[in-house]
Parts: structure tokens; C-alpha cells; sequence
């Protein structure tokens, strides 16, 4: 179990049940009533911990190594899911995955990062950091799930777009425009969810949808917290002010406007509770699907420009 830094009351109460469970093993001491109360304490604990989080407290949980991904949450939900590969321009991305999968019966085109669960992984995921060659693969998706009238499921969670030069050279803001350009006129549902980072054009790139969903524990922002810091103050030590700074949690991103519906996780993230997690989630996409395929096509394509377009506030200085 991985103890993030304002967790570490509870890892010292699970150090001490840890203790005692070893002491009642041996059959000596009755531990029972100790252990009821250790575990009761844990339990309000981790309530008073997660009754008030601040956005940088919710930045790091999105974080958290144990975090589901993507694939988690694919194979979690989808009775069958058949992974296609390549942008048929220059190559596979690993940091993008996608396919189709059945939905409890509703065929749809999944796609989303993935970030990989060990050290090997993420290097060979490129950290969820997608290529110009992922969003093209990922629009090739869009495309055919509009093809065969598949709706479109998004599952976001990315630092961002990676910003090496290879990926400048290859048309990394091109591929995330045209992503925009075409997402915007996709005739099919396109139901987004962040499941994690939703950083910057990375982020968008997948991200624009008729109905977009946040869990509880993440973020969605023009930037991270610590490249704000970097940036207004030469330094990351101010990475918790930015956080606040930037409003950058789910509660604020509905204030806002940007996005539609809040999930609930489970009490102390997302990776306390897969299962659940997941459940959560893919009811909530199937409502989304439903509602959305209701509704004429051509009339869904205008609100959801309409919706995009609203998003923000001009003011005439002259």
C-alpha cells in the first residue's frame, strides 16, 4: 500500500493493526478489541483526511501509482474489447489506446492515455504522453466508430502532450487541432471522461464530447500545477498556491461550465476501490449514451458547438 504525504496518519495506524494482527497471530494475547479499535480509527482517519482536500491534495491522488488507467477501467467494463493499433501515417503510439469494445451490449469505439503500471511500463507508455501519431490514431478511431455509428467513450489522463521535438516535427498541434476540428462535427455521441491528469492540450486533444465526466480525485487544467509554479515564480515550491490558483479541481471545472457530471470515488481514491470504481463509472457512461443517442444527430452537433463555444468570457476593454 503507497502512502501519499498527507496520508501519513493513517500510515502509521496501519503500521500499528500491522503490529498488533502479527502479536495476535501467535495466539498468546487476545488482540481482538485492540484491532476493532485500530480499524476504527483508520476509518475516521481517512474520513477527517478526505472530508477537505485541497487541489493539490486532489493533483496528487490523480497521481497516485496505484491509480486505475485506462485498460483497468476497459477491462472492468467492457464485456469484449478489441484493441486497434496504428495511425496509418507513421506509427503506433502506446501512450493512446483504443478499439471496440462491448458496453453491455452497446458496441462503441473506446479510446483513451495509459500510462503503465510499473517503471518498464511507463517507459514503454511514454508516461500517457501522446505522440502526434496518438491522436491521429485516435481520430482514425472517431472516424470509423462514425462509419458504422458507434458512439465515441474518451478516457483521459495525461501530463500532457509530449513536448519533445520529434513530436514538433511531426505536427503534434496540428494533430491535436484537427482533433478539435473533427470532434467538434463527429456524427455520433462522444461521452469524455477524466479518470485521472487532464493536462493541457494533451488532454483536449481526446477531450471534446457532448457529455465530459470527472471523477472525484482529478484534475483539468491548461497546465500543471508545477509548470504554473515554474513559470510565475521560477520555482515548483509554489506548486500548492498554483493549484488553488488555477481552480483546477471537478467542482470547479462544473462551476464553471466545462464539464457536466461529478463521480463519486471511493473513500480515499479511486484505487481503494476498483471495482467500484468502475461500476460507477461505466453506469454513468451508459446513461450518458442513451440520453445523447435520444437526440437527432444534427441537432446534437449544435449544442455541442454551442456548448464549447460558451465556455470562457469576453470583455470589450474599449
Amino acid at each position: 500500500m503507497v502512502f501519499l504525504e498527507f496520508e501519513r496518519p493513517l500510515e502509521k495506524l496501519y503500521d500499528q493493526l500491522a503490529k498488533v494482527k502479527e502479536v495476535a497471530e501467535d495466539g498468546v494475547v487476545d488482540m481482538d478489541k485492540t484491532i476493532v479499535e485500530l480499524e476504527n480509527r483508520i476509518k475516521q482517519t481517512r474520513k477527517d483526511i478526505y472530508a477537505n482536500l485541497t487541489g493539490w491534495q486532489r493533483v496528487q491522488l490523480s497521481r497516485h501509482p496505484e491509480r486505475p488507467y485506462t485498460l483497468h477501467y476497459i477491462e472492468r467494463m467492457c464485456r469484449k474489447f478489441v484493441e486497434l493499433h496504428g495511425d496509418r501515417y507513421y506509427g503506433d503510439d502506446k501512450a493512446v489506446v483504443g478499439g471496440i469494445a462491448n458496453l453491455d451490449g452497446q458496441t462503441v469505439v473506446i479510446i483513451g492515455h495509459q500510462k503503465g503500471v510499473n517503471t518498464k511500463m511507463r517507459q514503454y507508455r511514454n508516461f500517457g504522453m501522446a505522440n502526434p501519431e496518438g491522436y491521429r490514431k485516435a481520430l482514425r478511431l472517431m472516424k470509423m466508430a462514425e462509419r458504422f455509428n458507434f458512439p465515441v467513450v474518451t478516457l483521459i489522463d495525461t501530463p500532457g502532450a509530449f513536448p519533445g521535438i520529434e513530436a514538433e516535427e511531426r505536427g503534434q498541434a496540428e494533430a491535436i487541432a484537427r482533433n478539435l476540428f473533427e470532434m467538434a462535427q463527429l456524427r455520433v455521441p462522444v461521452v469524455c471522461a477524466v479518470i485521472g491528469e487532464g493536462a493541457s492540450g494533451g488532454a483536449i486533444g481526446i477531450g471534446l464530447g457532448d457529455h465530459v465526466i470527472m471523477l472525484e480525485n482529478t484534475w483539468y487544467s491548461v497546465i500543471s500545477p508545477e509548470s504554473c509554479s515554474s513559470i510565475l515564480w521560477r520555482s515548483w515550491d509554489y506548486k500548492e498556491q498554483a493549484a488553488e490558483a488555477l481552480k483546477l479541481t471537478a467542482e470547479d471545472m462544473l462551476g464553471f461550465g466545462i464539464i457536466d457530471e461529478i463521480i463519486k470515488e471511493p473513500q480515499g481514491g479511486a484505487h481503494n476501490n476498483v471495482d467500484e470504481m468502475a461500476k460507477s463509472l461505466k453506469k454513468q457512461l451508459k446513461k450518458a449514451i442513451a440520453t445523447l443517442q435520444a437526440k437527432d444527430i444534427d441537432t446534437l452537433i449544435e449544442e455541442r458547438i454551442e456548448k464549447y463555444a460558451a465556455i470562457g468570457r469576453v470583455e470589450n476593454a474599449g
